[in-house]
């Protein structure tokens, strides 16, 4: 038998990432990712500090900055088997391709991938390359702003999952379950806290980022496809972690 918090732990990787973790017990819950929600962020910690420590050796080696931050970003990839970018483009595929709802949840559900998806991923990958190589190449910038954006971005997931119904009657998102109030409540709490670690003139322009880019988030998917689906909450890591990877890098 687990203990509860190192169980919920063990679901958050398992869902949110690729990584061999030990076998967690989804038996006695109804909704276990649910209730496990909470620990989003901290799958987002081992996520981001993997990407970091990988880039941080990179630079240690003598590698460039434009290099570190290539392998950051690609370690980030793939340790979550990227399913996050798979979410992206599905969405904008689905949201600009379809000119009605059930014709856009039918194209979100393709495993093909459409032109608004290659470039929806060109944007996503180059935007993410080139802030994390600026920040490299100013240097000032503590090892924690670079695990941040994994933190937070996994954060806004829960936001999202609170605030919007699912979008189909089965599915992942069906499957998952709204986190409850506690689940949420701890979600926010511990992207609060990591947020409070940064230094002090930087905590305003992420909150805001981290904030803004899950709100529009839930503003387009409730008007395209009328709720959220597991590429809405891929999408929204995307945009929140790009979203305040430029807070960031608007303080050079």
């Amino acid at each position: 038998m687990r203990i509860p918090i190192l169980n919920d732990l063990l679901i958050a990787l398992s869902l949110l990432t690729r990584l061999p973790v030990p076998y967690a017990d989804w038996s006695d819950q109804t909704r276990p990712a649910a209730r496990a929600a909470w620990a989003y962020p901290l799958a987002g910690l081992v996520i981001g500090g993997l990407s970091a420590t990988v880039a941080w050796v990179a630079l240690w080696i003598g590698l460039p900055p434009t290099i570190a931050a290539l392998l950051l970003v690609v370690t980030s990839i793939v340790t979550t088997g990227a399913m996050h970018e798979d979410g992206l483009a599905d969405c904008a595929d689905g949201f600009w391709g379809g000119w009605e709802r059930a014709r856009r949840l039918d194209i979100m559900k393709d495993s093909a991938i459409g032109t608004y998806g290659v470039l929806a991923l060109i944007t996503s990958v180059a935007a993410r390359w080139m802030i994390y190589a600026l920040l490299f190449i100013d240097g000032t910038w503590p090892f924690w702003a670079f695990i941040l954006p994994a933190i937070l971005s996994r954060t806004s997931i829960v936001g999202v999952m609170q605030a919007l119904p699912p979008a189909r009657d089965s599915g992942l998102s069906v499957s998952t379950g709204t986190p409850g109030p506690l689940s949420a409540t701890g979600a926010i709490a511990i992207g609060v806290a990591a947020t409070c670690l940064l230094p002090i003139p930087l905590i305003i322009p992420v909150i805001c980022g981290a904030i803004a880019a899950p709100a529009a988030a839930c503003l387009i998917a409730r008007s395209k496809i009328g709720g959220q689906t597991g590429d809405v909450l891929g999408a929204t890591q995307q945009l929140t972690e790009i979203a305040i990877l430029i807070a960031i890098s608007a303080a050079l």
